[in-house]
């Protein structure tokens, strides 16, 4: 089977509440946004385009072999961004969009490969990544989202909760999950750009509100979504001061490997 033609797409505001400014961050004397989009290009994308409604980080990009959209500031999230991105530069219905946050420095070529492979593999709406979890402190930590899928790859949900519950594990005390019962969400996704504009018609979902998870807008509405497992580990991305620090940290090691 030939590899999937696919664009990556990486959504960039600059009005960060915890990280101001991030998508400009320096690691390693290089713009954040700059280190996502050369993944994206390493990973063999047909074209890389950042969206972004800032002139700031537009021109931290000049010269990079990648395309600016230059979008509305107004938008709720980055997928209605990047749905506004596919309209302005005429993205056939039937083309593979991955969308990459522009704070994942580190995002592995191989798992961007991977999540257009699980989309263009079947018949599902959207496609996502997920890990195994074998610890309990990321089984219990509401700000790692756990999901379930069914026999066929397909999501059941997603949820900050530990899902799914282990009774009798649980019961006598907070323990790691057995082996491969319970996984990890990897926020990364692959659509087709027609389905980006089904996408910012849905009203927000009841489940969605409740647990602040824009994916449960498209299961509420009857849409699917397949779940691959990552061939490869996605380090954690940057949200904050220390996870910058510890971001150029890492760069810095492996550059002096």
């Amino acid at each position: 089977m030939s590899k999937p033609e696919f664009i990556v797409a990486i959504p960039a505001r600059f009005g960060a509440s915890r990280l101001p400014g991030k998508p400009l961050r320096l690691i390693a004397g290089d713009p954040m946004v700059v280190h996502a989009a050369r993944r994206a290009l390493a990973a063999g994308a047909r074209e890389v385009v950042v969206a972004t409604d800032d002139a700031r980080i537009a021109d931290a990009l000049a010269g990079q072999p990648l395309r600016v959209c230059m979008t509305r500031a107004d938008h709720a999230s980055g997928t209605d961004r990047l749905a506004e991105c596919a309209a302005q530069l005429g993205w056939p219905d039937d083309s593979i969009v991955v969308n990459l946050q522009g704070d994942e420095p580190f995002a592995p070529p191989e798992g961007i490969r991977a999540v257009a492979e699980v989309l263009a593999a079947g018949q599902a709406d959207m496609a996502t990544l997920a890990a195994p979890i074998d610890d309990a402190e990321t089984l219990f930590d509401p700000n790692a989202v756990k999901l379930v899928r069914d026999r066929n790859g397909l999501a059941l949900y997603f949820s900050r909760a530990p899902i799914p519950w282990q009774r009798e594990r649980f019961a006598r005390d907070r323990v790691g999950p057995v082996a491969g019962s319970a996984l990890r969400h990897i926020g990364i996704y692959a659509y087709r750009a027609g389905f980006l504009r089904t996408f910012t018609q849905l009203a927000p979902g009841h489940l969605e509100q409740l647990e602040a998870l824009e994916q449960l807008r498209v299961l509420e509405a009857g849409y699917r979504i397949a779940v691959g497992l990552t061939p490869v580990p996605f380090p954690p991305g940057v949200d904050t001061e220390a996870d910058l620090a510890r971001a150029e940290a890492r760069f810095l090691k492996d550059i002096s490997l």
